[in-house]
């Protein structure tokens, strides 16, 4: 690796070379709340998933906005595996994130241009709206409308919040900081189940209590994002150096941050000559970046976890169990989720990313196998899950969810958000985002029909999705424990394949004319 100079490859990512060992700095309290307060923003997140389908289980719920749905589950012989199989319902899950697609599009610029900050707060505001437009909805378009709104806030949140994240943390322990959106995201979850549980009792007006109560984490969103210190990384791409240094002072408890500071001031230089970040990153020198950006967060959809998450009350009462136990089962899966997080938080900077990856890829097959052989053979449209098998059944999702809760889950966003250079950082993670809610649209809107027609082969649909993505994990990610973010650019020059696609480079000092030369401004 070059000694100094100038990385004039076809694309610079700025850094010239490794300081790895010369970072210095430790985990301090302002970095460790300031974390926590960010991460709130994946409540929000969670806090949705979670409410949905315990909401869309709810009689009151239904009956007032949903009728026909309403006289299918309680009047009307059906299938089984058909008894929600309604898109109109479905829209209701999967609009926000539709919305949310093309908000996080639009946070792209205001995050890169204004700060991480100011796209949490733009969330929080959004997500204020929503809550209260859904907690006084009147009739479906007023429903609709609040679930847009609340789209836009995930948007501009999930956009800004892992960067923030990543940037904030320090080398050696950003996975587990990182993971703080995962484990907010998770407790969302956990959250809003045990909220739906206790509603569910409120006749009629219970629904209205579970989608008003999602107001809380964006009001605390809403503030932190005021409170919260801009990251170093960003304040630099701004021009505002001295006070980026301090930052990267403060929150690393030291004076002595010239390496990362360096790094940090080189990556900026790169990114503020870059006019068209989205045009960047389509370069061939960001041709790795793009292909995580866009397959890590299509695979964490594609596992089947919002499936179960969106829908498990609604996937239990199809499964025979009673209102209040389908209710009680989610209640489980959320907690089991929220749990096997921590396990991810305590390994990924000792084990790495590859290992949580493909060990809960392997998992997580299993377990969609087994189910499907169980509801294959022991439910249909005429038959019910025994005690014994239901409970089986609730075991087995259990183990996939948490499988789901150390691997994918949190890897899913941790590893889209720390590996782009500063120049495309803000497009890279708005790609993530809007790849990840176009899968969770499309399989919100489609999981209640898909239920209907393949009935128990949906859990082998989605096996067979998991063992692609798990084959990509092993031959395609390089392991990024304990790489600074901004010396990221280097590490994929030393994988096997991505090293034959990346454009050559060479070093010069002051500069040479570059073969694939970034777009920058005149």
């Amino acid at each position: 690796m070059a000694g100094g100079g100038v990385i004039v490859h076809g694309g610079s990512a700025g850094v010239s070379k490794e300081r790895a060992k010369d970072y210095k700095g430790r985990l301090t309290p302002f970095v460790t709340m300031a974390c926590l307060v960010a991460a709130v923003g994946g409540s929000i997140f969670g806090y949705d998933i979670g409410i949905s389908g315990g909401v869309t289980s709810m009689d009151p719920f239904l009956e007032k906005f949903f009728p026909v749905v309403y006289r299918k589950k309680n009047f009307q012989s059906q299938n089984n595996y058909c008894k929600y199989d309604n898109q109109g319902l479905a829209a209701f899950t999967s609009s926000l994130y539709l919305a949310g697609l093309v908000a996080s599009l639009a946070a792209s610029p205001v995050t890169r241009k204004y700060g991480r900050r100011a796209s949490i707060v733009c969330g929080g505001v959004s997500f204020l709206v929503g809550a209260t437009l859904n907690a006084a909805a009147v009739n479906l378009a007023m429903l609709l409308l609040g679930r847009i709104m609340l789209g836009v806030g995930i948007g501009f949140g999930n956009q800004a919040v892992p960067l923030y994240l990543s940037e904030m943390a320090p080398a050696h322990l950003r996975g587990a900081l990182n993971m703080m959106f995962q484990l907010a995201t998770t407790l969302g979850i956990f959250s809003a189940n045990m909220i739906n549980y206790g509603t569910e009792k409120i006749k009629p007006w219970g629904w209205r209590l579970s989608l008003g109560l999602a107001a809380v984490p964006a009001l605390l969103m809403t503030v932190g994002g005021v409170l919260l210190p801009e990251t170093p990384n960003s304040l630099i791409e701004q021009g505002r150096a001295d006070k980026g240094r301090r930052v990267l002072e403060k929150i690393r408890g030291t004076g002595d941050v010239d390496a990362e500071f360096q790094d940090m001031i080189e990556a900026s230089e790169v990114a503020n000559a870059v006019e068209h970040p989205f045009r960047n990153i389509l370069k061939r020198r960001n041709r790795p970046q793009l292909v995580m950006a866009i397959f890590m967060p299509t695979f964490q959809i594609l596992t089947g976890i919002n499936s179960i998450l969106f829908y498990a009350p609604v996937l239990f009462q199809s499964l025979g169990f009673g209102g209040n136990a389908s209710l009680y089962s989610s209640v489980m899966t959320g907690a089991v989720l929220a749990s096997s997080t921590l396990v991810s938080i305590a390994t990924v900077d000792r084990w790495g990313r590859r290992a949580l990856l493909i060990g809960g890829g392997l998992q997580m097959i299993i377990c969609q196998v087994i189910v499907a052989i169980i509801l294959g053979l022991k439910f249909g449209d005429d038959k019910q899950l025994s005690k014994e098998f239901s409970v089986i059944v609730v075991v087995v999702i259990c183990l996939f969810v948490a499988a789901f809760g150390w691997s994918w889950g949190p890897l899913g966003w941790t590893v889209p958000s720390e590996i782009f250079p500063l120049e495309t950082r803000s497009a890279g993670q708005s790609i993530t985002v809007s790849v990840n809610l176009f899968f969770t649209f499309a399989i919100a809107q489609s999981f209640l029909s898909l239920l209907c027609s393949f009935k128990f082969g949906i859990f082998l649909f989605f096996a067979g999705w998991i063992t692609i993505m798990t084959i990509f994990v092993y031959v395609l990610l390089p392991e990024t424990k304990g790489v600074p973010i901004e010396e990221m650019i280097l590490l994929w020059r030393k994988h096997w394949f991505w090293r034959r696609v990346m454009p050559p480079f060479a070093v010069a000092e002051g500069g040479a004319a570059e073969a694939e030369s970034p777009d920058m401004r005149a």
